[in-house]
């Protein structure tokens, strides 16, 4: 490490520890060594060769800051040196004025770096970093911190971009993992230009049916694309559409095969993912999709090119639970859903993916167990739609999550309200008993659809919501907040919609109710502690994280409260923070932030939830800090600090 006088270093000494090291790994000196091995415990140095390590530290001094003496600020100019934490502990703060829509304040531990966003921007940090305690930092200047970003791929790749590099790092420990026991070895955000291994095989729309069959039979498929003469995809026949077709006594396999195609078929682009081609397959109960590009068929994909190795498939398991012919069917499928879950992260699929597609098969067993208990009860004569809220409303279930629903119908008369409240209240009871069967675990806070109180006309739905603001308490607000995560999982979705349009025009204009809605969404704080390590707690005699209550509420609360108060109408709560970016709410780098942050918590809740499964363990959101490793645990705390970020930046919108 190179000479550093203490004339460089006002707030506290620099000093020399450590001569020059050579090229020679084996010659490295034990003082180098041993620097190099407190840092192999954090990333990126942990990724790094032994020379780029060494050649990092050859240039650098160890510099020591007294408690609360000031290191860099915006004050200082571009900065001329990189920081890595040795011992003791860094806190950030911004300037309130300067920076309104921001005002975080963060604190960084030992193998932590500062300021690299500013060092590649070459300019003045935005923070100011303090000692937060007595604290000794690795330095080096700008021009080896340059020449180190050109010589390691690892290093610059970090530097550039942070989290989310350490996000990679983890997905693909994950799939490494998991592709090890379930032998896959693809990943859904595979484009699906890499699946057009062959000539599609299509035909006009004229050529007969028996003819397109022998086709399909020579040719080893089992779709037949109809084209026209540009061939632009115009239909698709398949060997089920064969099969209804035979079984009518009438057919006739001389009749051109435009006249039992299914005509206007989905199409994707070759950029579009495995997973956006499975996931229409899923909820079309299609097998095949068509690859095209300017209106002309390059390929199809089927849902056995998707999924041709896997123990479960998403197409099969969502035909099979939308079709499923009794209740006790359908519990015997959820099991399934948890194997795909983990056949899914091995394909690389992200949170946000498995939310959608965990809440698309949560959805599939709502709606047929509706239909079953219908059947079994007989139709109670008045017409409904069944709505859920919290997480199944944003669309962000796992595989632990209880039941939030309830029922909206309409009729004018307000005479009739209560005669169809008792008609459909035992129904309703009977659907909350049957999906509690299959999973949905009874809600302890009784918001479910068989509660007087929540199976109600859109009248009187119009007139709870307009209650929890006209009656706004701070626990009747915290209480309401669940109800503006909805969404229609069954029957009409107009009804809904148009009911809380007016509702949500209403909370725009009312700052008083989005100021209250503020506060109680800074009840649940990230479980960090003013110092350093997690903020833990008890449940059912285990003490650990609440990964859903103070990792990933925060988020969600505070989403909801900025969405609703600028007219954001979607629920779910990255597209929120989208949304919120793109109408220049909030800055397009702290929304990206803050979406990753979300999805990393969300995908630590599901590979939990898996262990659980794999343990015979009961599910739980609970997780010990110190049972995760050294990556998983960094980005937990950092993923808690934009948590803190993120709620000061609300704080600070309502003065709070």
């Amino acid at each position: 490490m190179s000479d550093s006088s203490p004339d460089n270093a006002p707030n506290g000494f620099s000093r020399t520890l450590l001569p020059e090291a050579s090229g020679e790994v084996n010659a490295i000196p034990q003082n180098i060594r041993s620097l190099m091995n407190f840092l192999r415990a954090f990333v990126p140095f942990k990724q790094m060769d032994d020379a780029p390590l060494a050649t990092l530290l050859e240039k650098s001094s160890i510099e020591f800051f007294p408690a609360n003496a000031p290191i860099i600020g915006p004050e200082d100019g571009a900065p001329e040196k990189f920081y890595i934490v040795k011992q003791g502990y860094i806190v950030g703060e911004r300037d309130s004025h300067r920076h309104a829509n921001e005002h975080p304040t963060f604190d960084i531990g030992p193998g932590s770096c500062f300021p690299v966003a500013a060092l590649l921007g070459e300019r003045p940090t935005r923070t100011l970093h303090k000692a937060q305690e007595d604290t000794f930092c690795i330095t080096c200047n700008k021009e080896h911190f340059s020449r180190m970003l050109a010589i390691c791929p690892v290093f610059r790749d970090f530097c550039l971009r942070g989290v989310s590099s350490l996000l990679d790092q983890v997905n693909r420990q994950i799939q490494a993992q998991a592709q090890s026991t379930l032998g896959e070895d693809y990943s859904l955000n595979t484009p699906l230009s890499q699946f057009i291994d062959r000539q599609a095989v299509h035909c006009e729309p004229t050529l007969s049916i028996r003819k397109a069959v022998r086709i399909m039979d020579e040719r080893g498929v089992g779709s037949m694309v109809v084209t026209d003469a540009n061939r632009k995809p115009v239909g698709i026949f398949t060997l089920r559409d064969l099969r209804r077709f035979i079984a009518d006594p009438g057919a006739d396999l001389d009749a051109p095969i435009s006249s039992c195609m299914n005509a206007d078929p989905i199409s994707l682009s070759p950029d579009a993912t495995a997973f956006e081609a499975a996931l229409i397959m899923a909820k079309h109960h299609f097998a095949h999709v068509l690859i095209a590009e300017n209106d002309k068929l390059l390929g199809v994909v089927s849902e056995r090119d998707l999924f041709s190795l896997q123990r479960v498939n998403l197409v099969h398991i969502a035909r099979t639970l939308a079709n499923a012919p009794s209740v006790d069917a359908l519990a015997a499928l959820q099991s399934d859903v948890a194997r795909l879950a983990e056949t899914m992260i091995a394909h690389g699929a992200s949170a946000e993916q498995l939310n959608h597609i965990v809440t698309l098969l949560n959805d599939y067993s709502t709606r047929q167990v509706i239909r079953l208990i219908i059947k079994e009860q007989g139709d109670p004569g008045v017409a409904f739609s069944w709505i859920t809220f919290g997480s199944a409303g944003r669309r962000e279930q796992t595989l632990l999550t209880d039941q939030d629903n309830g029922i909206i119908f309409e009729l004018e008369d307000s005479r009739l309200w209560e005669s169809a409240r008792q008609r459909l209240l035992p129904l309703a009871a009977r659907i909350n008993a049957a999906l509690d069967q299959c999973g949905f675990t009874l809600c302890k806070g009784n918001i479910m659809a068989g509660n007087p109180k929540l199976c109600l006309s859109a009248q009187e739905w119009e007139q709870r919501f307009n209650g929890f603001i006209d009656a706004a308490t701070p626990q009747n607000v915290l209480n309401s907040c669940i109800f503006f995560d909805m969404r229609t999982q069954w029957g009409d979705a107009t009804l809904a919609a148009d009911m809380f349009a007016p509702i949500r025009r209403r909370i725009q204009q009312h700052t008083l109710f989005q100021r209250m809605l503020a506060t109680a969404a800074l009840e649940h704080r990230p479980p960090l502690g003013l110092f350093k390590g997690f903020v833990t707690r008890k449940e059912h005699g285990q003490e650990g994280v609440d990964l859903k209550k103070q990792g990933l509420t925060p988020f969600v609360d505070a989403a909801r409260v900025l969405s609703l108060a600028h007219g954001v109408e979607a629920a779910n709560t990255i597209y929120r923070l989208r949304q919120l970016s793109e109408a220049n709410v909030l800055e397009t780098r702290d929304a990206r932030a803050w979406e990753e942050a979300f999805d990393f918590i969300q995908l630590l809740r599901l590979r939990h939830h898996l262990h659980c499964k794999r343990e015979g363990k009961e599910l739980t959101n609970l997780v010990a800090p110190n049972a995760l490793n050294d990556l998983d645990q960094r980005i937990l705390k950092e993923a808690c600090r934009q948590a803190q970020r993120l709620q000061r930046k609300l704080a600070w919108s309502y003065q709070l």
